[in-house]
């Protein structure tokens, strides 16, 4: 039987949409196919759907996600009952559920729906639905003991009404409150209770938002700019330097379009970073001359200027009544959102909870998802050479917003805030450092030239060279400032890993240092080594990269069965290339009886078991091969990258390994997600090493 979960909620506004996404994404980490059925929806696009269909790629057939529309719902139950109401809901539900192995259900939002008593009704579609219920109650502007009583009663009315509830999440309260909130309801209910502050970055809408909501004409700003949060609103009307003290953070101005003053020096001190704003709303229909708009966008090229026909006072009225929503055009949203679910939920306990088993599959969303679960699990410290790189500024936003690690990054300190700024970021906690002006250069410099000495490195020489920032990033972790390095998308795979090879060295054991690739093909993760590092290893070599290869397969949850690939399988080829790496395979085996491996063998017989039972029947890796070591970096690199385009896999890394402590090289054609997956990946290889110490 389908396993189906319902979030519903005891009235409106009480940010419903945060849970919602929290548990797709509990759910997806589990099973492959996850449907989701809202039983009424409201007329026009269901932007959660659509936001839920983007993110976690569903295939579902919007047209089956639904029930029906309200006022169908409203005309049924009037002409022939609940009953007959709640039995059409039903087949439509179990329509969607012989689909998939999980449904989540979104319960009806308390919206002007003319259900007569709507928290019995989401009870009884529960009930029917054979699903386990998780309640939301919203805290804004509550106090705390009225959020409290609320939330027993909530938990006490669906309990009554025969629901099997899960859990209770008590949204949007007081951040002062919080704390006190979550230790009273943990001991007066009986399920779990998971209190989430309000977050002031989920309720502010965008500036595409106000533009649309306003009707605006933008006049200035890209698509980054367009997606800022505004924050607040600061209206100006007084003199320049009166304003510029007003504005805060993430503000948006609203002044005269005939305020040349104020757009030319609110911009110039969003270029500053002093501070930086989500764009300015000029009104009154008046706008500002060509040469000022040309000097607006070189001051702060994205930042948004739009106009609007109406003054000052009703725009206000309209503003301060806007409210964010999730949708699949706030991406950013969606991970500030998770990021507070996963801060203040247990998710590990609601997921025992919930009951999914896991499927056998893993999908390259299960793989992503799994690695930023475990690098959260045990926060370590990254340090980001290439701290200007647009790139590297996107990812560190998503890894501030998801709470996933700590972050440094170096550059230029103006440069990186500017940047920051023009792409609407709040880089938050993140440390910022100049190698050129860091007071930790002398301190490298001393430490670099002992290390260098006997290559005739001078602490002279030595100070220039700790100032480039892969040199500086490395130094940082070698003596213990962070925790793994990650760079590459704008430096050549030798730019980043030579100063690893010179500080940080091999660890004991290992010969060489290699690299893997995730390769998270539809149903599996594969394990790809080495594509990246050596071009032509010896048999002694090799070896060291199978064993490495393995151990770090093991590390991240893809049980090691390692294929050695040549052109011929078993004893059916000869010649110096098969040869090397039958020596190969015969060293793992008797250095580590341990490791499951095969080996002279082709790809089609490590990985297709038809082909396996045929070549090699009785092998134990023959067929079903997880770890594949090519000969060569000639063969590797081409393959991972065919597989990875004409098989549609995602590839992952390449990921270093042998290395004293993670350093990690990203492609120069890195997307912002390689980026995100890879810093991941460092943290949970930092993890590893220390268990190991």
């Amino acid at each position: 039987m389908t396993r189906s979960v319902y979030v519903t909620g005891i009235d409106r506004g009480d940010g419903r949409q945060v849970v919602d996404l929290g548990v797709m994404e509990l759910l997806t980490r589990q099973v492959d196919r996850v449907g989701v059925f809202r039983p009424l929806v409201h007329d026009g696009p269901d932007r959660l759907f659509d936001l839920l269909r983007v993110r976690y790629r569903l295939s579902q057939d919007p047209a089956t996600a639904y029930g029906m529309d309200y006022h169908e719902a409203a005309a049924l139950q009037a002409e022939k009952g609940t009953d007959e109401l709640v039995s059409r809901l039903v087949d439509r539900f179990h329509e969607v559920a012989r689909d998939y192995e999980v449904v989540l259900v979104l319960g009806t939002d308390f919206r002007a729906t003319q259900l007569p008593d709507e928290l019995a009704f989401n009870a009884r579609l529960a009930n029917e639905f054979g699903a386990s219920v998780i309640a939301v109650v919203g805290g804004k502007g509550q106090t705390a003991e009225s959020v409290r009583a609320e939330a027993r009663n909530a938990h006490r009315a669906y309990e009554v009404l025969g629901c099997d509830v899960l859990a209770m999440i008590v949204n949007r309260v007081a951040a002062d409150d919080r704390d006190a909130i979550a230790e009273r309801l943990t001991a007066r209910l009986p399920v779990p209770c998971y209190v989430l502050p309000d977050e002031p970055a989920l309720a502010a809408p965008t500036v595409a938002q106000v533009s649309q909501a306003l009707g605006a004409t933008v006049l200035l700003g890209d698509d980054a700019g367009l997606a800022r949060d505004a924050l607040d609103f600061v209206f100006g009307g007084a003199m320049l330097p009166n304003v510029l003290n007003a504005l805060k953070p993430g503000c948006m101005l609203v002044t005269p379009g005939d305020r040349a003053d104020l757009v030319v020096g609110a911009l110039a001190a969003h270029s500053a970073g002093t501070p930086p704003i989500a764009g300015l709303l000029l009104t009154l229909d008046e706008r500002p001359g060509e040469s000022i708009l040309t000097l607006a966008s070189r001051l702060a090229p994205g930042t948004p200027v739009i106009s609007v026909p109406g003054g000052s006072w009703p725009t206000a009225a309209e503003l301060f009544s806007l409210e964010g929503k999730l949708n699949a055009a706030t991406p950013r949203k969606a991970e500030t959102a998770l990021g507070l679910f996963e801060r203040h939920v247990d998710t590990a306990g609601l997921l025992a909870r919930l009951e999914v088993a896991r499927t056998g599959r893993v999908t390259p969303m299960m793989f992503e998802h799994d690695l930023l679960e475990q690098a959260r699990a045990d926060r370590r410290r990254v340090v980001l050479p290439e701290g200007t790189e647009e790139r590297v500024l996107r990812a560190a936003d998503v890894l501030v917003r998801r709470d996933v690690c700590d972050l440094t990054l170096l550059g230029d300190t103006d440069v990186i805030r500017k940047k920051a700024a023009d792409l609407g970021i709040d880089l938050g906690d993140v440390r910022l450092i100049d190698p050129a002006t860091s007071e930790l250069r002398p301190r490298f410099a001393e430490l670099y030239a002992q290390m260098r000495a006997h290559k005739g490195v001078t602490v002279e020489l030595a100070h220039d060279v700790v100032s480039d920032v892969n040199y500086f990033g490395t130094l940082m972790v070698q003596e213990g400032l962070a925790d793994g390095m990650v760079s590459g998308s704008v430096h050549s795979t030798a730019a980043t890993i030579r100063p690893a090879f010179e500080i940080i060295k091999t660890k004991p054991g290992a010969s060489i240092v290699s690299s893997v690739f995730f390769m998270c093909l539809a149903d599996k993760v594969l394990v790809y080594g080495d594509c990246a590092v050596n071009p032509d290893p010896d048999a002694e070599q090799l070896a060291d990269i199978a064993v490495q290869s393995a151990a770090t397969a093991s590390r991240f949850g893809v049980e090691p069965r390692i294929a050695m690939l040549s052109y011929s399988t078993g004893t059916s080829g000869s010649g110096a290339d098969v040869d090397k790496v039958r020596e190969a395979t015969k060293l793992v085996r008797e250095r580590h009886p341990e490791l499951r491996i095969e080996g002279p063998i082709q790809y089609d017989a490590a990985v297709e078991p038809s082909v396996a039972a045929t070549k090699l029947p009785d092998s134990e890796v023959a067929g079903q091969a997880t770890v594949l070591i090519f000969p060569d970096l000639n063969t590797g690199n081409n393959t991972y990258k065919a597989v990875q385009r004409s098989a549609g896999a995602v590839a992952v890394g390449p990921v270093l390994q042998g290395l004293r402590k993670p350093v990690n090289d990203l492609s120069r054609g890195a997307l912002v997600s390689d980026i995100v997956n890879t810093v991941a990946i460092t943290a949970i290889q930092s993890q590893g090493q220390e268990s190991t110490a």
